[in-house]
């Protein structure tokens, strides 16, 4: 399953990172998950190997304009693009407004049909897409706003390759049709059921993505069992004794210590205020949130960049593409 970063400033962009986007696909597949569409998105994609003709559904946290001002732009270039499959739109109520008051006003015409899900009925129940499960987890942010979690769908058996091996069965097409668990005749006549060469099958992975959040620990149910947890760090701490803690978002300090206490093994954040850069010399660095992050958390710590691509591998470890 991987994770690529499409923007992860707040508010605004910068001139090196753009506003809230990220892309989920699942393995193997070219289908594909948007979560949040920030103005820019879709220019942002032209960077990436990612078509919106295998744009799967569309995941938005909240109506705050940095989250969706791209989507119509996204929809109307699908569009015109020759897009007629069917797209599902998940968010909040509010979302559905928005889009149906822009192609109202801008007379956007699309060639395909849009099938909204309010992100509310996926706090009692899943919603299962061709490739993962999606629950949703309400946030404290203000707005109506939500955190997304995606199990992988379809998690295959294991082989038992030593077994098959001392049995002298031959590697080859066999062995992926005794895995599916079918029953094979091998070279020498024998007849070989798959269930006697399965293995119990791995741990489905599962991925969190939340939208903006002053109240990290309103995810400790949502987050358990989950591998990675994707958390905006807008501040940090200080920032935010200086704004008030009305302010709807969470300090590095905050997202790192919540993590740690619900046994998170990787933790990415995102949506970091203009204020922190990359270049020296400037009043605010990067490094601020990272250095208060570790502070607090023990586990894998990443913190997200424009078009990175995060891989959660079989074995639930994150790592960064090159």
């Amino acid at each position: 399953m991987q994770l690529r970063f499409l923007g992860t400033s707040a508010g605004v962009p910068t001139r090196a990172r753009n506003v809230s986007a990220v892309a989920l696909t699942p393995e193997g597949q070219r289908r594909w998950m948007l979560i949040d569409c920030g103005e820019g998105t879709q220019h942002q994609l032209m960077l990436t190997p990612l078509s919106a003709a295998r744009l799967e559904a569309v995941l938005v946290t909240h109506v705050h304009g940095d989250h969706c001002y791209g989507l119509p732009g996204l929809l109307a270039s699908a569009s015109m693009a020759g897009r007629r499959a069917a797209l599902t739109v998940i968010g909040p109520k509010a979302v559905r407004d928005y889009l149906e008051a822009v192609r109202a006003t801008t007379g956007l015409s699309l060639g395909f049909e849009l099938n909204h899900v309010d992100a509310a009925t996926l706090v009692d129940a899943a919603l299962a897409l061709p490739d993962v499960i999606v629950r949703a987890a309400r946030l404290s942010h203000g707005v109506e706003c939500y955190a997304y979690s995606f199990e992988e769908r379809h998690v295959e058996a294991g082989l038992n390759v030593g077994k098959l091996r001392a049995e002298g069965v031959t590697p080859g097409p066999l062995w992926g049709r005794l895995q599916r668990g079918e029953t094979v005749i091998d070279e020498q006549g024998r007849e070989l059921h798959g269930v006697d060469y399965r293995l119990p099958s791995r741990a489905a992975r599962r991925l969190v993505v939340a939208g903006d959040n002053d109240t990290p620990d309103l995810l400790a149910e949502f987050c358990e069992g989950a591998d990675v947890l994707v958390h905006e760090a807008t501040y940090t701490e200080a920032v935010i004794e200086q704004l008030g803690t009305d302010n709807g978002h969470s300090s590095a300090a905050r997202t790192a210590a919540f993590a740690e206490r619900a046994g998170l093994e990787h933790l990415v954040l995102t949506h970091f205020s203009p204020r922190y850069v990359d270049h020296p010399g400037a009043a605010h660095s990067i490094r601020e949130i990272e250095a208060e992050a570790r502070q607090h958390f023990g586990g894998t710590l990443m913190l997200a960049k424009d078009l990175a691509v995060l891989d959660l591998s079989r074995d639930h470890v994150l790592h960064q593409c090159e």
